[in-house]
């Protein structure tokens, strides 16, 4: 009991750590990058003073299109709300049955605990606990489910990023190859889910095609951040280093994606001699707006009745029974 406590708060100062760490590399570099170029511009005999990147991002966000950041913010919740659904719709695939409302509040609350919690389960494992519990449904059908509908969204993460590979002729990749990689892969994918997961290929071209809608509506918010931040330039390079960017913050070394999504659009920036600031800005911002939606699942912390609970099961209760399940099943 106590080795296993000791491990989780390692993890969760780990993974605080390499947050910071990355964080504090890129914010270094991208500071040293304006200001040198900033120096460059000052006039010899003027008093101005560079600003640091942090006062870039303060000005930015202050100079901001206010109506672009709310569309901006509107798109993001459509994407999680189809994302919602998309789940629900796995979820319907193994014979549970949940209401699309329900399945919502519960996927809020899933997103609150992967942004602000860093250390436990995450969001997946809780609600996979939640609904074996509550359902008396098997741990490992649940846990399929989830890990289709990720990789759903994986499969139209890389559809859309092939289908920009074309609009970026600086890669240098042949239109024909994106177009074939994608075109074997998804055969291959749909192959491999008929012949052996009969249960989720029944309902492959709904929740396939609303995972294009997830991917998409992030797409939109992307978009309407460069909008909001007065941007006039070439798109493709900023939305494809968003959508290499969304890969690595599936990684769950850091707190929700923060300081690994950035450290791609550092590099990316240079490679495609992009603005790096601004790249860098634009991940902040969707940063910012994907956690003042997934505030709103703190809700049902504090209201499990909003959820049919008179209490929520902790983050170590939770933990604990998976593990004592592993070990069943081991």
């Amino acid at each position: 009991m106590v080795r296993k406590k000791f491990w989780r708060i390692t993890k969760t100062i780990l993974k605080i750590c390499i947050t910071a760490a990355a964080l504090y590399w890129v914010f270094s570099k991208v500071e040293s990058d304006y200001n040198a170029r900033v120096i460059e511009d000052i006039d010899v005999d003027s008093n101005e003073v560079p600003l640091s990147f942090l006062q870039f991002i303060k000005q930015a966000i202050m100079g901001s299109n206010p109506f672009f950041l709310v569309l901006a913010f509107f798109a993001y919740c459509s994407s999680i709300m189809i994302a919602s659904s998309r789940l629900n719709s796995f979820f319907s695939g193994m014979g549970l049955k949940l209401s699309e409302r329900y399945n919502f509040k519960l996927y809020l609350l899933g997103l609150f605990y992967n942004l602000f919690l860093p250390g436990g389960v995450g969001g997946d494992g809780y609600k996979i606990y939640f609904l074996r519990r509550k359902f008396k449904v098997k741990g490992r059908r649940l846990l399929s489910a989830v890990f289709f509908d990720r990789l759903s969204g994986l499969w139209a993460l890389s559809l859309i990023i092939s289908t920009l590979v074309i609009f970026i002729p600086r890669l240098q990749i042949p239109n024909e190859i994106p177009i074939i990689a994608v075109a074997l892969g998804s055969i291959a994918y749909y192959i491999v889910l008929r012949r052996y997961f009969t249960t989720y290929s029944q309902h492959f071209i709904i929740t396939h095609f609303k995972a294009l809608g997830v991917q998409s509506m992030q797409v939109v918010c992307a978009i309407l951040l460069l909008y909001a931040l007065g941007f006039q330039g070439k798109f493709s390079p900023y939305l494809f280093m968003f959508l290499l960017s969304s890969l690595v913050a599936v990684i769950p070394f850091t707190v929700g994606g923060l300081g690994a999504r950035e450290m791609v659009y550092v590099y990316g920036a240079q490679y495609f001699q992009m603005d790096t600031q601004l790249a860098v800005l634009i991940s902040l911002l969707f940063y910012l707006t994907s956690a003042a939606l997934a505030v709103f699942g703190s809700y049902f912390i504090f209201r499990p009745q909003g959820l049919g609970e008179d209490k929520l099961p902790t983050n170590e209760e939770v933990e604990m029974d998976m593990t004592d399940e592993r070990e069943e099943n081991d």
